[in-house]
């Protein structure tokens, strides 16, 4: 069981930092933090997040923790880590929230100090709002977390943000490599992603409300996009992200081609491998 008298440091009180800060705090850990947002930061205060909070001169909590969450853009999570991350005291052990490792694990883990690890993981927990006023609407049981450890990693870092994410109520925990996971999310978040926004510039929707279907509406959900969060992540994974949008744009264009030539038995058979490997999908689903 994770050591109650430990203090924990989140850095970047947003949706997900927020809801770390919630969680740990509701749980019975001592929790600070440090925002950009002096608003987003009195929230938090103001909410029983976190016990002390600073958006600047801040080196005093830095140096005090235990264990950092860091819920930053990975861009900058390196800045800030090139910055401050000597401060981090030998013992420590922290973790971040970013959906893209390569990139950012070798270089912060190469950053740290003696006695300090980096153990990356991924909550898939977001959501189209943002900002530590919702972190509550977050329901990290149903969602996947994903422990990206490397060969610099030691079992007692691996061990403590399994029960980490298991405090903070999240019901499925895996392990990827962080080439497997970069993978991974260029498929089920990314290309989804992609697809949404496409489908939301690909005319002017304005009208489409009054008369739109659920259809739409589902498809159409995570297209109400972070903008910088979500450039930066594409950015970052663009090799594999690219890889997924050819790949789909072949299997757009087979069913593209069926229709061209009034090809019923293949728009049929492209329905019934859809079917089936949804059923397979909705079956493996957690509960």
């Amino acid at each position: 069981m994770l050591d109650k008298t430990k203090r924990y440091l989140v850095v970047g009180l947003g949706l997900l930092g927020g809801k770390y800060a919630l969680e740990l705090s509701k749980a019975g850990f001592h929790v600070d933090g440090i925002n950009r947002s002096e608003g987003h930061l009195q929230f938090a205060l103001d909410h029983g997040y976190i016990e002390r909070g600073k958006t600047h001169d801040f080196e005093d909590l830095v140096r005090e923790a235990d264990h950092i969450i860091f819920g930053l853009y990975p861009t900058a999570l390196i800045e800030w880590f090139r910055t401050y991350g000597p401060l981090l005291k030998p013992g420590c052990i922290f973790t971040d929230v970013s959906g893209v490792k390569t990139g950012l694990v070798e270089p912060v883990q190469a950053l740290c100090p003696a006695g300090v690890e980096f153990i990356a993981s991924h909550p898939m927990a977001g959501r189209e709002t943002s900002s530590v006023e919702h972190a509550a609407e977050v329901n990290f049981a149903p969602a996947n977390f994903i422990i990206t450890p490397t060969g610099k990693n030691t079992p007692e870092a691996i061990a403590w943000v399994r029960e980490l994410a298991e405090v903070l109520g999240f019901k499925h925990i895996c392990t990827l490599t962080v080439q497997e996971h970069d993978r991974m999310i260029g498929y089920v978040s990314q290309l989804c992603h992609a697809i949404a926004v496409s489908l939301m510039c690909a005319n002017d929707n304005t009208s489409l409300c009054e008369y739109t279907g659920d259809s739409f509406r589902d498809l159409t959900r995570i297209a109400r996009i972070n903008d910088k969060m979500w450039a930066e992540l594409f950015l970052w994974n663009r090799d594999n992200l690219i890889s997924e949008i050819d790949q789909f744009d072949a299997a757009l264009g087979a069913l593209r081609n069926a229709l061209a030539a009034g090809d019923r038995e293949k728009l049929e058979e492209m329905f019934r491998l859809s079917t089936r490997r949804r059923a397979a999908f909705d079956k493996k689903l957690p509960e």
